[in-house]
């Protein structure tokens, strides 16, 4: 799980890297964005036998198909494949990436899990238990999770098996501002030293939203049991106020599932800054 924790962040950081190495004000319009998608949903089997396990990847890939600006469409989709897929994809055309991609994952589960395979057959003679330990799978998904004017919210969704008890799931945000092509932080809304007060609002409204009244009860129940509850830069914006969105194992076991907590800009209005002007527009 680490591992593969590890590895989106990478692709996450490298994704950032990407537009705020672009630095030019593309236009100050949304570009009229159109948005398609390529999907794929394929299965390998060990060995090229049915009766074995095998691999099954899922992508669903959300890029803009036309635009009133051929420069941010073009910057936009880079950015999405590097997010996406990572850096090294970045370049290629989606049908390529999505190939290439897919063609890899499968190479390597095959490469990996048929030696293992054959050698656990030999040895236990087939069980279902282990068949099942060698069913893997991988999903990739990406949406547009909100578009209005000069900020464009992407989405996407991660979910992959590789054997074990359970398999990891995470979703990410980008909120990218269409004017300068550049992912928005937390200290590009808020005032400075806006962190503790911020803290402070999201254990109010996370016992709002479990109808209780203390930290404690909170505590009790599984929250900040595994990682601290604070401000995090996976957050989405839209109309009604910023949304954190914290993974498994962020603030709670895995059993408990992903958390989100919303804030009302009304409630937070007094620590808004906003210099990008983005709130403001909504």
């Amino acid at each position: 799980m680490k591992k593969q924790y590890v590895s989106l962040l990478a692709i996450m950081l490298t994704a950032s890297g990407f537009l705020f190495s672009c630095g030019n004000t593309v236009n100050n319009n949304t570009g009229t964005l159109e948005f398609d998608s390529i999907q794929v949903n394929e299965t390998a089997h060990l060995f090229e036998d049915t009766a074995k396990p095998g691999c099954n990847i899922i992508i669903n890939f959300t890029y803009i198909g036309k635009s009133s600006d051929n420069k941010l469409k073009d910057s936009l989709n880079t950015f999405f494949q590097s997010a996406f897929f990572g850096e090294r994809y970045m370049k290629l055309k989606p049908e390529e990436a999505i190939t290439t991609y897919k063609e890899k994952y499968i190479k390597d589960y095959l490469k990996d899990l048929e030696p293992m395979y054959a050698k656990d057959e030999a040895e236990q003679e087939g069980s279902s238990a282990m068949n099942t330990w060698y069913s893997y799978y991988k999903s990739i998904e990406s949406r547009i999770q909100f578009y209005k004017k000069n900020l464009l919210v992407y989405r996407i969704d991660y979910n992959e098996y590789t054997g074990g008890a359970h398999g990891i799931y995470k979703s990410t945000f980008f909120n990218i501002d269409l004017r300068t092509l550049r992912p928005i932080r937390l200290e590009e809304i808020f005032v400075a030293d806006y962190a503790e007060a911020l803290t402070n609002l999201l254990w109010t409204q996370l016992m709002a939203d479990n109808k209780v009244n203390t930290r404690q009860e909170l505590e009790d129940m599984g929250y900040a049991s595994t990682g601290d509850l604070e401000p995090i830069e996976n957050f989405y914006l839209d109309e009604n106020g910023i949304t954190f969105y914290y993974n498994i194992y962020e603030i709670v076991p895995y059993v408990m599932g992903p958390v989100t907590i919303t804030l009302p800009y009304n409630m937070i209005s007094h620590l808004l800054s906003d210099n990008t002007g983005i709130i403001t527009d909504l």
